[in-house]
Formats: structure tokens, C-alpha cells, sequence
């Protein structure tokens, strides 16, 4: 198989993934679990006009999804080449539709062939409407037509909350505090990423971070799914972390809807920007315990969520109960106590289906060294490759894990190559202590004592627990 072989494949595959994209965008709004059926019915018609799609297709997507899952909506592999019996004057036909098109947007497809057909431009029966909507989208009508209708649509932002776990979360990135973790240790500021679900506010994953790549997202999202499984929808604003294709496609392929923000309309995710102004009561402390790492910082925030967020009552959750005129108990709900008395079962996937999901997949040409080069790194592969357009797939955290496929061979593990492996390390520069004793914040002690009273009360109950089924195995 000839390398320009392989790059056609893989061009086709790159177009499959992007095609299927586009396919569960459309559809998604169609897998709501709490549509009725009319409802459903309706808003596929409204999908249908705005995209100038058949109904019969989104119902056909809507199956491949269901039966197959993300890979249901890839298209089949064929060639791009024009349909034979189209006329010869196919080209002038495609400028007209345009020109139909822009002068009247809300024309349809058939509308414009049955116009063409009327006035004698092409014989009836021989335009295919599948056909000129693809060339009317090729040309680049279609995207301005969707940029139009979603720059016209209007929102609201008013308050709202989920009646279910899981059906909805939403996901934020805020400034913390700056640590002498750099080179000579100079500071270096860190980022929270937190995953929240919007009907208990229970946090399902956030996790500090020493930098603000795409991939700490990734990360954050890949933690919250293996932990408390798949939620049906995901909101978030549009930052460059948020709006990566690789986020949006891994999310795709678990059959996760990503909802978007307004740009400059942050009152639409309320409840985790109500959450982030709460994390700046933790920053003091932290402040105050003097944190110098990053573990830390990570350990006292674990403890501040278990120990303090969730089990404070929220004021949210009351509001919300409230507002349904439903009773309220004096002592309020907190996030936990909310978050468990839900009876909406979690969705666990297969940890090797959610690994696959958010693996990095890319290409790469082997030099003549019998190397690739990704994220800035060599990595060694084999010299029967040299020259030859290899598929890469790693996990952006863990770059030293990346596998090599190429067709005809077993996929294989890539080593770092290790340049001046036998120098001596370069001595590190002393760096002298201020002789001041750090100040500790009483309130994160208390809390992680109080951590580890909770951790030994649950070890001491299943142990307990544990003694008594013997007891009685042996009665």
C-alpha cells in the first residue's frame, strides 16, 4: 500500500469523523429523554426547515445513532466524483440555485428545482434534490444561511435547573492562585477546571491545573465520566478550551450533547459562575496555608468540596424547590443530600470505550531517522517505516504512551527518544528558605482532620459490617 494510498484514507476517515459530527449536531436535540412524542415531532420539523433536510433523514440518522451509536452516522466510503446523468449545463444550474437562493432564503431545495424546471433550464425528474442541496452547500451557501438563523435567534436568561442528575452539566475554567512550581521556582499561575451538575450542584469533577491547554479539559471531562458516568448534555461557554474539535468529537462519540454560551452572556451558566465566586472563600484559606505545590493544593481542595461544599446546604436547591412550591426542610439540602436521593439512574460506560473516546488521533511521517515528532517530543519507531505516513493515538496528559499503527503491522508502543542520555544532569541551583515559620489555616486543619475522622467512622462501619455476615455465616 503506496503512502498516497494511505493519506487518501486517511483524508477519508478525517472526512467520515467530520460528517458524523455534523450529523449527531443536528440530531441531538432529538435524543432529549424528556421530549414527548409531539414535541419531538415538532422540533424535528423545525431542524428540517432550518437545514433544509428531509424529515425521512433525520430519521434515519436518529436510528443509525440509536442502533450504532456515533460511528452509525459516518457516511460510507465513496469516491467524490459527479453522478453520471447529470446535463452538461450542471455548473450554470448550480449558480442559478444560488442566485435563487440569496434572493429568497427561505426557498427550498425542491422549490428552486421546480423553478429551473419551469423555466426550461433542465428537464423535469433530472435534478436530484440530494444532489444540488450538496452542491449548495459545497459552495458555501449553506454555512451563511446557519450563521444567519443563529445570529437571529434570541434567548433568554432567566433562571433555570433540571428536574434530574446527569441531565444536564456545566463546566467553567477560574484563575487560583500562583505557586512557585517553575524552573528556579518562580510562580506559575493554576486553573480550575469544574464539571457541576445543574439540578443538585453536586461537583463532579474539578481538579487544578498548572496550565490552560485544550487538554485539561479533556482531562476533567474523561475523570467525570469514568466517575459518575455519561450526562446527556454538557453547557459551557465558548473559550478556546471549550470549542476544540477534539473535546467536542471525544464528547460526540459518547453520545454527549454540547450545549454553548452566548458570547458575553455569562448570567446563562449561573450556576457555575455562582460556584466559582464560592471557590474564592477556599482560595483564602489556601491562601492562608501557605500552599507551595500543586499536590497540595489539589489534596486541600478535595477536602474543602467532600468536607465543606457539599455538605453546606445550597440556596439554589432551595430556590428551586420554592419556586415548585414544594416543601423545603428547615435545615435546607445540600448538594450530596441532593445528588443521592435522585432516582435517575447513572449511565456507566466501559472504561476502554471512554479511553478510546478521548485518545488523540492524528498522522505523521517518519523521517529518516526512524522518528516522529509530536507535541514538541521525538519518539522512535522503527526504521522499516522511514518514509513512510503512520496513524499516532495518545492521551495529551501522558505523552510518554503513544501508539504507532500502520497497515500490515501490529500496533506498537513509541519510546521518547533520549538525546545526551549519558551527560550528567545539569546541578540544580540552591535556593535558600525565608527563616519566617508559615502561618496554617486553622479551617482546612479542622477540615482534614475532620476528613480523617470520616474516613476511619467508614472504615470501622464496613469492618463492623464485615464481622457481622461472618458471625452469622458461621451461626
Amino acid at each position: 500500500m503506496t503512502d498516497e494510498v494511505i493519506k487518501l484514507e486517511s483524508n477519508t476517515r478525517k472526512w467520515q469523523d467530520d460528517a458524523a459530527l455534523k450529523r449527531f449536531q443536528l440530531i441531538s436535540p432529538l435524543l432529549d429523554e424528556s421530549l414527548d412524542q409531539a414535541k419531538r415531532c415538532e422540533l424535528r420539523e423545525q431542524i428540517s426547515c432550518r437545514h433544509d433536510i428531509s424529515i425521512r433523514t433525520l430519521y434515519r440518522y436518529e436510528r443509525s445513532f440509536r442502533e450504532e451509536g456515533f460511528g452509525g452516522l459516518k457516511p460510507m466510503n465513496r469516491e467524490m466524483r459527479r453522478q453520471q446523468g447529470l446535463p452538461e449545463n450542471f455548473e450554470e444550474l448550480v449558480n442559478e440555485a444560488v442566485q435563487l437562493k440569496r434572493e429568497v432564503p427561505s426557498r427550498s431545495v425542491a422549490q428552486i428545482i421546480l423553478i429551473l424546471e419551469m423555466e426550461g433550464r433542465v428537464a423535469p425528474g433530472i435534478l436530484k434534490r440530494s444532489t444540488l442541496q450538496r452542491y449548495l452547500y459545497k459552495s458555501g451557501f449553506g454555512k451563511k444561511q446557519m450563521k444567519k438563523y443563529s445570529e437571529a435567534r434570541k434567548s433568554s436568561s432567566r433562571r433555570f435547573c433540571k428536574p434530574h442528575r446527569m441531565m444536564l452539566t456545566e463546566s467553567d475554567i477560574k484563575y487560583g492562585l500562583k505557586l512557585p512550581i517553575g524552573p528556579n521556582r518562580t510562580k506559575v499561575q493554576t486553573y480550575l477546571v469544574v464539571i457541576i451538575d445543574n439540578h443538585s450542584r453536586y461537583v463532579l469533577e474539578a481538579r487544578w491545573y498548572d496550565h490552560q491547554k485544550e487538554s485539561i479539559v479533556e482531562d476533567c471531562y474523561h475523570r467525570a465520566v469514568l466517575k459518575h458516568g455519561k450526562m446527556f448534555a454538557t453547557y459551557h461557554d465558548n473559550g478556546k478550551q471549550f470549542v476544540s474539535r477534539q473535546l467536542l468529537q471525544s464528547l460526540s462519540r459518547l453520545g454527549i450533547r454540547v450545549l454553548r454560551a452566548k458570547p458575553y452572556a455569562a448570567q446563562s451558566k449561573g450556576g457555575v459562575e455562582v460556584f466559582n465566586r464560592f471557590v474564592n472563600s477556599f482560595l483564602a484559606e489556601a491562601n492562608a496555608q501557605k500552599i507551595r505545590t500543586l499536590e497540595d493544593l489539589n489534596e486541600f481542595w478535595e477536602i474543602w468540596l467532600e468536607e465543606y461544599y457539599h455538605l453546606k446546604p445550597h440556596e439554589g436547591i432551595e430556590e428551586y424547590y420554592k419556586s415548585l412550591g414544594s416543601p423545603v426542610p428547615s435545615g435546607g439540602i445540600s448538594p450530596i443530600q441532593e445528588w443521592n436521593r435522585d432516582s435517575r439512574p447513572l449511565t456507566f460506560l466501559d472504561t476502554k470505550v471512554v479511553g478510546e473516546a478521548f485518545q488523540h488521533r492524528e498522522t505523521r511521517e517518519v523521517d529518516k531517522g526512524g522518528c516522529i515528532s509530536v507535541a514538541g517530543k521525538i519518539y522512535e519507531t522503527s526504521t522499516s517505516l522511514i518514509g513512510a505516513t503512520v496513524d499516532i493515538t495518545y492521551d495529551p496528559l501522558k505523552p510518554e504512551i503513544l501508539t504507532v499503527s500502520y497497515p500490515g503491522i501490529t500496533p506498537f508502543t513509541a519510546k521518547p527518544l533520549i538525546i545526551s542520555e549519558y551527560c550528567d544532569p545539569k546541578p540544580e541551583i540552591p535556593i535558600s528558605m525565608l527563616p519566617v515559620e508559615p502561618e496554617s489555616s486553622r479551617f482546612l486543619e479542622g477540615l482534614k482532620r475532620q476528613r480523617e475522622k470520616t474516613l476511619k467512622h467508614q472504615a470501622n462501619a464496613l469492618s463492623f459490617s464485615s464481622y457481622g455476615k461472618e458471625a452469622s455465616d458461621h451461626v
